[in-house]
């Protein structure tokens, strides 16, 4: 092999190293949904061979993964009590490493819309674990905050919203993930003056607490905007935005809220989108900042169900558009969109996803339907063009997909699966 056989390969080599990524938290590494990581999106026509697949019975809680680990919430029968359970597998055979059990899976409601036509029923936990520098954070239904090590699965530090800080639950419970940036995880769940808090990531120390609002389905997100970095939050008032260095309000758009909200608000730039279903439909508000002072206005919002609207389904944005599945209570059916955010238009409409999630890989994105298909389209104004498709996994799939390391990570309420797309298996 010549010297510069040797040096292309190393440098290859670096490429492959660099375009891999974890995916620690519920909305990926940049908190959006999105990862620069690249992978193979031309399958087979065979569809895709699973690395492994093992059983997650009940459960939304999607993947993260770290580590050479993958981590989730499943319901499981602990002492003859189902519990939620916070689970760590071997990241390359879905060996299970350790399990912690969490919480109870009381809910307030059974089935979760089980008779509901093309919904496989099932319920459990739908937070799912944030895993950051040896350590897994975990926010269970009763809203419980866990610190485990994420090597053994042992106990660092815990706190008791409920208890601890005069916490206030919701209709089926908590389905929010923690959310972690620097130092601290940001949770939300307390009483009046202590409704969101921010805990350091190491010790569990309470680093600050604020406002008076009551949580909804929603996890927060931290973004920049106008420089400043903040926690956006959707909770029962509207759209709450707190500093994240000290959690002062810096501002609020309210925003109705009917039965349920779930999505997680999507930032891009100075704008701010957000959504819920029951009738809520989606909306847009341009943040504003003169001194130190910010101001939220709305430059829209589309009532009702059917247009533009997004339970728990997260849209991704890129170049001035939001894509996602956009619909409520459609299962099986619901449709994937490309809307304008800016206008709220829908420039394009693909039926037959139901209420799974997308992410982002660069141009395309990466879709999980709600009866288990994976799909990659074009993230693209111009219409729906359909790259690929596979079938992953049997079951009600209200979970992200996930892209770490050349791999594809989904799960459903049944089980759970590891699909290699790297540019080396595409080879083969």
């Amino acid at each position: 092999m010549t010297k510069t056989t040797i040096a292309l390969a190393a440098s290859l080599a670096v490429a492959l190293t660099v375009q891999a990524a974890d995916w620690p938290q519920y909305r990926g590494p940049n908190l959006d949904g999105s990862t620069t990581e690249k992978i193979a999106t031309k399958w087979p026509a065979g569809g895709l061979k699973a690395l492994w697949k093992v059983p997650a019975p009940g459960g939304f809680s999607s993947f993260t993964v770290s580590g050479g680990k993958a981590f989730t919430q499943v319901t499981r029968n602990v002492g003859g009590v189902d519990r939620e359970v916070a689970i760590a597998l071997d990241a390359n055979t879905g060996k299970e490493a350790w399990a912690f059990p969490v919480g109870g899976t009381a809910y307030g409601h059974s089935g979760g819309n089980a008779g509901a036509p093309g919904n496989d029923g099932g319920d459990g936990p739908r937070s799912t674990p944030t895993v950051v520098a040896g350590k897994v954070y975990v926010l269970s239904s009763d809203l419980a905050l866990f610190c485990l090590d994420a090597n053994s699965g042992k106990q660092v530090w815990t706190h008791d919203l409920m208890k601890e800080f005069a916490g206030r639950n919701i209709n089926w419970k908590n389905a929010a993930s923690p959310v972690v940036d620097g130092n601290l995880v940001f949770v939300a769940g307390g009483g009046a003056g202590q409704s969101m808090l921010a805990f350091n990531k190491d010790t569990g120390a309470l680093a600050w607490k604020s406002q008076d609002e009551t949580i909804t389905h929603s996890t927060p997100v931290v973004a920049a905007i106008h420089g400043v970095k903040q926690v956006v939050y959707l909770m029962k008032s509207g759209l709450v935005s707190v500093a994240a260095a000290d959690g002062k309000l810096l501002w609020k758009a309210p925003y109705r809220f009917n039965v349920s909200t779930a999505i997680t608000p999507v930032v891009a730039g100075d704008m701010v989108y957000c959504s819920a279903g029951y009738g809520v439909g989606g909306g847009a508000f341009k943040v504003s900042k003169a001194g130190a002072d910010f101001k939220a206005e709305q430059l829209w919002q589309i009532s009702g169900d059917k247009e533009v609207a997004n339970h728990w389904s997260t849209p991704v944005f890129k170049d001035g558009h939001l894509y996602g599945m956009f619909q409520f209570k459609e299962y099986g059916t619901g449709a994937l969109k490309c809307v304008e955010l800016a206008t709220g238009k829908v420039k394009w409409s693909k039926p037959g996803f139901g209420p799974g999630n997308v992410i982002l890989l660069g141009g395309q994105m990466l879709a999980l339907s709600d009866a288990g298909d994976l799909v990659v389209v074009e993230a693209s104004p111009s219409g729906y063009t359909e790259v690929s498709r596979a079938k992953a996994v049997t079951g009600k799939c209200w979970s992200t997909p996930v892209v770490s390391n050349g791999r594809v990570y989904v799960r459903s309420t049944k089980e759970a699966a590891c699909f290699d797309v790297s540019a080396k298996a595409a080879q083969n």
